[in-house]
């Protein structure tokens, strides 16, 4: 996602300036312990997938899945700090690419921490960090609904690199992020996180109190290693279950079927969109 949000520079200046325990199971838990028999089962897909800054066309979307490499595609629903356009990406375009067999994996660009470098449209403030979670968490709702993402669905909350060691800063990120996961929980859908294992991954990672955060945790760690085991970060009893996604590889120029695309490459055991 190397400028999906950010500049290309920017993504890799905060990147790098950035810079445990979860029960067996949790992120299984945290998605069906709450009003268990009210939910959806979540869809689930294991396998490559690609996020790229623009929805790709429709015909570009069926050449690729043709060429069979990917199955999976991270599409940005809505968000403040989303960085593209989008004017691919509408319900029958979603219906589309579901039907030729993608699986579509919902981010949205919420706010964003306040020690962060550099400026964004939204930023989160120690003050407003509950009520902007809760107003982003139905907006990424109603954006994805919209776009015929049912309930059950994840939504993969997307926060860049800040400095984590800011406790001030990260408690305000931690604040926001549970008003999120609970305004998503409260709606039938499921919270999901983006996010660097060097730092606004690892905050949720590793954060002592676990209640009310995500419960699938896609990890940005550009080591070219197409795993979501051999270098998970952490404790192997986190995020177990298919709860893991992870984002190896930035800015690869790749034509398939005729259509070039420059995409980010992912490694995928994870919730996905329930479509249809």
């Amino acid at each position: 996602m190397a400028e999906h949000r950010q500049s290309r520079k920017r993504r890799y200046i905060t990147w790098g300036v950035a810079g445990a325990a979860v029960l067996a199971g949790a992120g299984v838990a945290a998605q069906t312990s709450m009003a268990a028999t009210t939910w959806p089962a979540q869809k689930t897909y294991t396998g490559r997938a690609f996020d790229a800054c623009t929805a790709p066309s429709l015909a570009a979307m069926k050449a690729w899945k043709t060429n069979g490499y990917y199955g999976g595609a991270a599409v940005y629903v809505g968000g403040k700090n989303r960085g593209c356009a989008q004017p691919n990406l509408t319900a029958s375009w979603v219906k589309s690419v579901n039907a030729a067999g993608w699986k579509l994996i919902p981010l949205y660009v919420g706010a964003q921490p306040p020690c962060q470098t550099g400026s964004s449209p939204e930023k989160i403030t120690a003050a407003t960090a509950t009520s902007l979670g809760a107003t982003d968490g139905a907006d990424a709702v109603a954006k994805a609904s919209a776009l015929g993402m049912k309930a059950g669905s994840p939504i993969y909350l997307d926060m860049e690199a800040y400095d984590i060691t800011d406790k001030a800063c990260n408690d305000a990120v931690l604040a926001y992020v549970r008003s999120f996961t609970k305004t998503l929980r409260a709606k039938i859908y499921r919270a999901g996180y983006y996010g660097f294992s060097s730092s606004s991954a690892k905050a949720i990672a590793t954060a002592t109190n676990k209640t009310d955060l995500p419960g699938n945790l896609w990890y940005a760690l550009w080591d070219k290693k197409d795993t979501t085991t051999a270098d998970w970060p952490w404790a192997a009893t986190q995020f177990t279950n298919h709860s893991r996604g992870h984002q190896y590889l930035v800015n690869s120029k790749e034509t398939r079927g005729g259509y070039t695309i420059t995409v980010d490459r992912d490694t995928w055991d994870a919730p996905v969109a329930i479509v249809g």
